[in-house]
C-alpha cells in the first residue's frame, strides 16, 4: 500500500520527516528545527487526508461524497487549530483562519492564474458559478466582520457580549453552509459553490484505492496529523521567545495555513496549467468558503470544550481589511469569466505585500 501511495505523488516522499520529527521530540531537538520538520511532515499527511477523502467520496456517490468533501476538505487545518485551542492559543487560531482565506484567494488563485495564463494564454471559466462563489464569499466576510464591528462600536469591556454574538453568528454561518450543501445535493450540476473537485476530476485518473485502503490511510494520516500538530504548536512559543522578530501572529497567518493546505494548493495550480480553470477556481474559492462558513464557526464551539479564553470571531482591523479586500479583488477578477497571467501577478503581489506587513506587525 505504501509503494502505491508513493508512486501517486512525489510529495509523499516528505513523509520521511515524520519519524525524524518524532525522534527529535524525544531527543530535545531545537524548537525551530522541530517546527520545520513538523511542517514538512504535515504537508504529505494533509495531502493523504484529502486524497483518501476524495477516493471515498468517489466510491460512495455524489450525495455522501459531497458531504465527505464538505466536512473533511480542510481536516488537517481543523486538527492543527483544535490542538492550538487546547493550548489556549486563540490568537494563533484566528490568524490561521484569516491566513487560510488569504492564501487561497491571493496566493493559490494568483499562482494558478499566472502559471496557467503563461502556459495557455487567456483562460475562461463559468461566470454564473463564479458569481455564486463571489456572493457567498462576500456574505461570509460580512459575517466574520460583525463581532469585530460590534466590539469596536460598544467599547473595550464587551468580552461577554462578543462571545455571545460570535456564537450567534457562528450558528448563522453553519446554517448558511448547510443550506449551501442542500442546494448542492438538489442541483442538477455537481459544481456548486460548496462542492469540491474530486480526485478523478483534478488528476484525470481512475481510482487507485479500495474503500478499505482509503479508510486505513485516512485514519493513519489523521493520527499522524494530530501528533505532529502537537509538536508544531508546542514549538511556537519557544520559537517566538528565541527569535523576537518572528511573531506568533506571523506564524499563524502565513506559515501554518500554507503547511495545512499546500497539497491542495499544488493541485489547484496543476489543473490551471492543464487549462481547467473552472476546477482551479473551485479549489481556491471553495476552500475559502469552507473555512469561513464551516471551519471558523465550528472552532468557536470547539473552544468551549477547553479552558478560557474562548475563541471569538473578533479580528483586528488589519486582518479584516486584508480579508475583505482579498474577497473584493477575487470577485472583480472573476466577474468577466476570463483570466490572464497579469491578473494572477496582481493577486500574488497583493499577497506578498500583506505578508511583509504581517511580518513587521508588532506582537
Amino acid at each position: 500500500m505504501m509503494q502505491k501511495i508513493l508512486r501517486m505523488n512525489k510529495l509523499y516522499w516528505l513523509l520521511i520527516a515524520a519519524p525524524i520529527a518524532i525522534i527529535g521530540e524525544f531527543t530535545h531537538m531545537p524548537p525551530l528545527t522541530l517546527f520545520l520538520l513538523a511542517c514538512v511532515a504535515l504537508i504529505p499527511l494533509a495531502g493523504l487526508i484529502g486524497e483518501s477523502t476524495e477516493m471515498l467520496a468517489e466510491r460512495t456517490g455524489p450525495r455522501i461524497g459531497g458531504l465527505l468533501n464538505a466536512t473533511l476538505g480542510n481536516a488537517a487545518e481543523l486538527i492543527i487549530t483544535i490542538v492550538a485551542l487546547s493550548r489556549g492559543l486563540t490568537e494563533l487560531v484566528k490568524a490561521s483562519i484569516i491566513g487560510s482565506v488569504l492564501g487561497n484567494l491571493l496566493l493559490v488563485l494568483g499562482a494558478s492564474l499566472l502559471l496557467g495564463g503563461l502556459k495557455n494564454g487567456s483562460q475562461k471559466f463559468d461566470r454564473v458559478r463564479a458569481g455564486q462563489n463571489s456572493t457567498m464569499l462576500l456574505m461570509a466576510m460580512v459575517a466574520l466582520s460583525i463581532p469585530s464591528l460590534f466590539s469596536d462600536a460598544i467599547g473595550p469591556d464587551t468580552s461577554v457580549g462578543v462571545e455571545a454574538l460570535s456564537m450567534g453568528v457562528a450558528i448563522c454561518m453553519i446554517f448558511v453552509y448547510a443550506l449551501g450543501m442542500i442546494y448542492a445535493f438538489r442541483s442538477s450540476s455537481s459544481d456548486t459553490p460548496l462542492t469540491r473537485p474530486s480526485a478523478e476530476h483534478a488528476h484525470g485518473a481512475k481510482h487507485l484505492w479500495s474503500v478499505r485502503t482509503a479508510v486505513i490511510v485516512l485514519l493513519l494520516a489523521t493520527v499522524g496529523v494530530v501528533f505532529l500538530s502537537e509538536l508544531l504548536v508546542g514549538a511556537v512559543e519557544p520559537i517566538v521567545k528565541q527569535f523576537p522578530f518572528i511573531t506568533e501572529f506571523f506564524l499563524g497567518i502565513v506559515l501554518i495555513p500554507i503547511v495545512g493546505n499546500v497539497a491542495e494548493h499544488i493541485v489547484g495550480v496543476q489543473v490551471a496549467m492543464k487549462n481547467q480553470m473552472d476546477l482551479s477556481v473551485e479549489i481556491s474559492v471553495g476552500s475559502s468558503l469552507q473555512i469561513a462558513l464551516f471551519v471558523a464557526p465550528m472552532l468557536v464551539f470547539v473552544s468551549l470544550l477547553f479552558k478560557p479564553p474562548y475563541l471569538t470571531l473578533h479580528f483586528n482591523q488589519f486582518e479584516l481589511i486584508a480579508v475583505i479586500a482579498a474577497s473584493f479583488i477575487t470577485s472583480l477578477v472573476s466577474t468577466d469569466g476570463e483570466t490572464n497571467w497579469l491578473e494572477g501577478a496582481h493577486l500574488l503581489v497583493v499577497y506578498v505585500m500583506l505578508a511583509l506587513a504581517f511580518f513587521f506587525l508588532p506582537a
